[in-house]
């Protein structure tokens, strides 16, 4: 397979991937911020009654939740595509 056609191939994979990825942070962050605030909503930039420091909190962890997620799913889809084509996608 060539590394255009092999590009183009990957593309709806990749897609996929990245709507599981979102989903699966999603569902992992809601139950780590129950666990570890005994809430289970996380606060809002806006929500007038949080304060910085909860909101800040709230959003370090996500970030830092949905970028575990997104970088072990996008390895571990690349890393099923060489296995599958023997070649490791761009």
């Amino acid at each position: 397979m060539s590394k255009k056609l092999q590009k183009v191939a990957y593309k709806p994979v990749g897609l996929l991937l990245g709507i599981g990825a979102g989903a699966l942070a999603g569902f992992v962050f809601k139950e780590v911020w129950k666990l570890a605030s005994g809430d289970d909503d996380a606060p809002n930039a806006t929500d007038e009654d949080r304060g910085w420091g909860e909101v800040i909190a709230a959003a370090a962890l996500q970030g830092a939740i949905f970028a575990t997620v997104k970088a072990l799913v996008d390895r571990g889809g690349a890393a099923g595509v060489r296995k599958i084509t023997g070649t490791w996608p761009d």
